[in-house]
């Protein structure tokens, strides 16, 4: 046998709901664990029981022998009752008896007919059973097993930080177990989280892994999960058939399935990543699937743990494993994969282009929080435009939508760049969509400073929209070449592109053009020195935003509108204005206009002074300009502007002092620097705006202990951790899991998980228990 690994939150679940509940079932996909998670539970509660036994119903084929073989299981035999189900009744009526009754899926109904005969008649009766789907009877209890929790993509790791990974902490063990010696370093580590991750954290998928660990490194295993049903085989000989091999085992829950929830499960593994019902509804259905039917079909995969269910920004989207996904992809032929990724497409299509043409709205934040969770499908849609014949200008006009909502907004520059690039290669016809296109991949790339690129696209697009006579295209084009202009500070001959711009763009009733035009002339005229004509041009571009109820493009202007006041000396009206701005862009994830806001409050702080809190939020600006591609001082003059704040914190700090405040700029999260930048970030009751002291300060309040968290508290000592980071603290102490956190709290699970590493970091801890335990003493002493 095999040592448990992980999984206290929900042994902890199960010993509440069997207090609470005679019936408790455990559903979740195969292999995730329900049996072994049963055992463990059962083991645990056998002292409060008179007996404790568990029933194996995988071999079972018939509906008929399930009583007989419970009876069977327990050793009741009783000639004078006329069925087994009597003599279980007379059996169990008379002592208090836990029954796990194991791998109930196939023999479902037979399972809760005799599970609801057994409860009424024995009342001291508990049974725990294990199914892919509830048993469906009333008093039930349903608790869903999920995969072992693993490292979502994308998220940089420390050796520590994967310990409190299960799935990581299962794959090591199992691994080293045929493999002596195995464990995880720092050349194997990203592997490791990378193997876990496309196993979706089932605890079957990766112990068969692990066992061919013994032929292949962890890279080259990796490499061949392509073929993972090829080649996670050789399971243990004790186990029942279908557990021996992944393949046999989703198999098993596939031939268990109507022919109608087998045909959406195929043809739902086209969707790349979590999608919505509207999304099944336009591509899985017809061909015996019509509309009216999907919400009974997908509620029937949910209750057989097929899917998953997720709340992410308030909507509800459904997630097949990607196990699970590609074996619905190996049932689907080439002509009916094709046409599912053809109604893939067009769905998607038409989601861009409605973003595109609400973008300049009151919708925004809907809008932003919509694609960002649409990503993995618009990028899967726009592939399969660059794959197929005839379909790339379809992938053209796509690319074309997502750069106002998606790239620019987000500060997705390089991806931006990328689809742009590949689209435009891929579709040379000289189109006005192509010309659109040239003007928005040239944003771009000004944006980033490839100031050569810049203006080869920009020709490009320029003579074809003079070519094709289209005034949307030519006003495009004065707009990108004034913001060149702009950009590498000749204000003089920007000047007039941009006023033919914002001519342009108005006769042509593009409002998010002219809103730019507006900005970009007004900070143009501004650093020429016509301070009033600035202003009348910002008070414009604001009327313009608040006529519309939009929302990016108001930010930006708070934004420069905020340098202008702050070159004419009105530091308190542009403080105020930058805050403003910043809290608008961090509610619509705008990086770029985050880091640049920062960048312009700590230019104000360094002139009133505040000097300490103005390097941290310069380091912050820096690492978030850097994260996206660029330095938020994009322009000439704003480079001159860092250029001067930082001279004057290196004159009036030094440079020990100033390396000292970077590094703690460094070590904050971007929660954290907004919350500094507002000023409402405080770290033990002391306000962290003004005082260079304050982090030793805290940290000599609060040293880490040697005994470990129970000797750390006192109620007397101040928290060193930020208002963000104790409310995550308090949920982990009740027991709340990170996507649970991040749905309570309305931000990413990748943002909690930033957090909750933080907060080992300064506590000295490695553990979530410990955590929980440093929480629990806290309020105890608080109360005492």
């Amino acid at each position: 046998m095999t040592s448990f690994v992980g999984r206290r939150r929900e042994l902890a679940e199960i010993r509440r709901l069997l207090s609470a509940s005679r019936l408790v079932t455990l559903t979740g996909v195969g292999g995730v664990g329900k049996t072994r998670l049963a055992l463990r539970a059962a083991a645990e509660q056998r002292r409060a029981f008179d007996s404790v036994w568990l029933v194996d119903l995988s071999t079972v084929t018939d509906p008929a022998l399930v009583a007989e073989t419970v009876a069977a299981t327990m050793g009741v035999r009783d000639e004078s009752a006329p069925c087994p189900v009597d003599a279980l009744e007379q059996v169990l009526s008379s002592q208090r008896t836990l029954l796990v009754l194991d791998n109930c899926e196939h023999l479902r109904d037979a399972c809760a007919v005799l599970a609801d005969r057994l409860l009424r008649t024995a009342p001291e009766l508990r049974i725990l059973a294990t199914s892919r789907q509830s048993l469906g009877i009333t008093g039930e209890h349903q608790m869903k097993i999920c995969p072992l929790p693993v490292p979502e993509p994308d998220r940089p790791l420390s050796r520590r930080s994967l310990e409190l990974y299960d799935g990581i902490s299962l794959l090591t063990e199992r691994a080293a177990a045929v493999l002596p010696g195995f464990t995880v370093t720092e050349d194997n580590q990203e592997a490791v989280v990378e193997l876990c991750r496309q196993l979706d954290g089932i605890p079957l998928a990766i112990e068969l892994a692990a066992v061919r660990l013994r032929v292949l490194s962890v890279n080259a295993l990796v490499e061949r999960l392509r073929d993972r049903y090829r080649l996670l085989t050789g399971g243990s000989s004790a186990a029942v058939p279908r557990q021996q091999t992944l393949h046999a085992l989703v198999d098993w829950s596939f031939q268990l399935l109507p022919g109608t929830e087998r045909t959406l499960w195929t043809r739902m593994s086209i969707f790349p990543s979590h999608f919505d019902l509207d999304a099944v509804e336009a591509v899985c259905t017809g061909g015996g699937i019509e509309r009216d039917d999907v919400l009974d079909l997908l509620d029937a995969l949910l209750d057989k743990s097929l899917l998953l269910r997720e709340e992410l920004s308030g909507t509800v989207r459904y997630r097949m494993l990607d196990t699970l996904r590609e074996f619905g992809r190996k049932r689907l032929g080439g002509p009916e994969r094709r046409s599912l990724q053809r109604r893939h497409r067009d769905h998607y299509l038409l989601l861009a282009r409605q973003a595109a043409a609400e973008w300049f709205g009151p919708h925004q934040f809907l809008w932003s929080r919509r694609l960002d969770l649409e990503q993995a499908h618009l990028r899967a849609a726009m592939d399969f435009c660059l794959q197929e014949p005839c379909e790339t200008e379809a992938g053209l006009l796509m690319a074309l939508c997502l750069t106002d909502p998606c790239w620019l907004a987000n500060a997705y520059y390089n991806e931006g760049r990328h689809w742009l690039d590949r689209m435009l290669w891929a579709a040379p016809e000289p189109t006005v969509l192509r010309a659109l296109a040239l003007c928005a991949d040239a944003e771009l790339v000004f944006t980033q400073g490839d100031t050569d690129r810049g203006r080869h696209l920009l020709a490009e697009s320029r003579a074809l929209a003079e070519r094709l006579g289209d005034p949307g295209a030519l006003a495009q084009t004065s707009l990108i070449a004034g913001m060149a202009e702009h950009y590498s500070g000749d204000y003089a001959k920007a000047t007039p592109l941009l006023e033919r711009a914002v001519v342009e763009e108005e006769a042509v009733g593009n409002l998010s053009g002219l809103l730019i035009a507006l900005i970009t002339l007004a900070a143009n005229v501004g650093y020429l020195g016509d301070r009033a004509r600035a202003t009348e041009l910002f008070e414009r571009a604001l009327a313009l935003t608040e006529a519309h109820g939009e929302c990016s493009g108001r930010a930006w202007v708070n934004t420069i509108f905020a340098i202008h006041l702050w070159q004419g000396g009105e530091n308190a009206r542009a403080l105020e204005m930058a805050r403003g701005s910043l809290r608008l862009g961090r509610d619509l994830g705008d990086r770029m206009n985050i880091a640049t806001n920062l960048e312009v409050i700590a230019w104000v702080e360094t002139c009133e002074g505040r000097h300490p809190r103005a390097a941290r939020l310069l380091a912050v600006s820096e690492e978030i300009g850097r994260s996206v591609g660029i330095a938020p001082c994009r322009d000439k003059r704003f480079a001159e502007f860092h250029e001067r704040c930082l001279a004057s914190l290196r004159a009036s700090l030094g440079d020990r002092a100033l390396s000292r405040e970077v590094r703690r700029g460094n070590r904050l999260t971007t929660d954290e620097a907004i919350e500094e930048a507002l000023g409402e970030r405080t770290e033990g009751g002391l306000a962290h705006a003004d005082e260079a002291v304050a982090d030793e300060a805290v940290a000599e309040a609060w040293p880490t202990p040697p005994g470990g968290p129970a000797t750390a508290v006192s109620e007397v000592e101040p928290s060193p951790l930020t208002r963000r980071e104790q409310e995550i603290a308090e949920l982990i102490a009740q027991g709340r899991s990170n996507k649970e956190i991040a749905s309570a709290l309305v931000i990413s699970q990748r943002t909690v998980e930033g957090h909750v590493e933080h907060i080992l970091d300064k506590l000295g801890f490695a553990s979530r228990a410990q955590i929980a335990a440093w929480m629990a003493a806290r309020q105890a002493g608080g109360r005492s």
